[in-house]
């Protein structure tokens, strides 16, 4: 009897521990994917937000020349001082992770190099000289062949991250779960074991062990089953495909002002745009990243995609409208179109409306993953501390119980 007793302590020990070190690690773990790696995630997208749109308002500033509005230059400006504020967190993350390192190094070395091609393209174009748009356009080529896809890199580090974190957050503890069962097998054997043994059906010290149990595990069957559901529902693939889609978008719209920046050798352009044009909405303008995402919307999000469609739609028409003005010679006519919102039939207008649909989308998709996360997160709350109380009182119920069979030997 002593051998049983030092046994299930031991047991109830090696339980107490695992359990609490379990409870422990998926709380952490929940709100650090909640507080640290999804927030780092959304940086690294901002990133690439900021850079694609830079490259987008830098040729509608240039463009626009001497009728550049302070607005236009700002939101360069802006861009540029995000995405340098930005770098700097998205290596707080994974700040040992040596392709993190890789990827931050190249964005910083290349964005001094791009913006210095855009203030020389400026500068050349307020004075009038054909040059300028050669400029611009090795800036661009510098930002789509090097800056971009090194913020994508990153972006694909990071959000790779949030979903293993997810999956570790969610997978079913089996240590914890076995030794649990096993425990709980042992208790009743022992309490047979004493019931023949001297013929007392009920052991208080060993029902209060094993109720004890019983309690932890309904306790965590209750809060892991609330857990998985609540992070099953946190899904950072709709947030991932909403930040792709808006991506697209800004990199489209570059490439229909570097079209007209390029003035009649802007055939590599129009190309590009008819691609990503396909990838955002499909050849029959009704599937693609767009589609794909108002697909799984709802609530807030499904609000914020509601009038995409038709802002898209109106967008694609004002391009095309804009291609006849540029190819029939009236290049003035078709920037005017371009990049004036306040000119009939302007791709400008539908396109703000669609960016900025793409944004409140977006917010409201990263704003649920979050709210999921840190309801999965609640979902734990007192688990640790309860493990370790209920472990307590399990060992002390077994101590008791066969402490007062062993007094009857003596």
């Amino acid at each position: 009897m002593a051998l049983i007793m030092a046994g299930l302590l031991a047991l109830v020990a090696v339980l107490a521990g695992v359990t609490v070190t379990t409870a422990n690690t998926k709380t952490d773990a929940t709100w650090e994917l909640a507080e640290r790696h999804e927030p780092t995630a959304a940086d690294v997208q901002r990133l690439y937000r900021a850079l694609s749109e830079a490259d987008a308002t830098a040729a509608s500033t240039f463009l626009a020349a001497q009728n550049a509005s302070l607005e236009l230059r700002k939101r360069y400006e802006d861009d540029i001082a995000l995405a340098g504020q930005t770098i700097g967190l998205a290596a707080v993350d994974r700040g040992t992770d040596p392709r993190v390192a890789r990827e931050i190094d190249t964005i910083s070395r290349q964005l001094p190099v791009y913006a210095g091609l855009v203030e020389a393209a400026r500068a050349n174009n307020l004075q009038g000289l054909p040059i300028g748009a050669a400029y611009l356009r090795e800036a661009s080529h510098v930002m789509r062949t090097q800056i971009l896809p090194a913020a994508e890199r990153l972006y694909t580090i990071q959000a790779d991250r949030v979903a293993e974190e997810r999956a570790d957050a969610v997978r079913f503890p089996y240590l914890a779960a076995g030794l649990l069962l096993v425990t709980l097998i042992a208790l009743v054997a022992t309490q047979v074991y004493l019931w023949r043994h001297f013929g007392r059906r009920l052991n208080l010290g060993m029902v209060v062990a094993t109720a004890a149990l019983i309690v932890g595990l309904l306790w965590s069957s209750v809060a892991l089953t609330l857990h998985a559901t609540s992070a099953a529902d946190a899904r950072p693939d709709r947030v991932t495909a909403l930040g792709q889609a808006r991506i697209v978008a800004l990199q489209a719209r570059a490439n229909e002002l570097l079209t007209l920046v390029a003035r009649g050798n802007g055939a590599q352009y129009e190309e590009q745009f008819d691609e990503l044009a396909d990838e955002l909405v499909g050849k029959d303008g009704k599937s693609g990243l767009l589609a794909k995402a108002r697909q799984d919307a709802e609530g807030d999000v499904a609000a914020a995609l509601a009038n995409t469609a038709g802002a898209t739609r109106s967008w694609l028409e004002g391009y095309r409208e804009v291609r006849k003005l540029d190819n029939g010679g009236r290049h003035g006519e078709a920037v005017e179109r371009a990049i004036n919102e306040g000119a009939a039939g302007a791709s400008a207008p539908a396109f703000a409306q669609l960016d900025a649909g793409l944004e409140r989308a977006l917010q409201a998709s990263r704003e649920q993953f979050v709210d999921d996360i840190v309801t999965a997160a609640r979902s734990l709350t007192l688990l640790t501390p309860g493990w370790a109380v209920l472990s307590v009182v399990a060992a002390g119920g077994i101590a008791y119980g066969l402490r007062e069979r062993l007094r009857e030997y003596r």
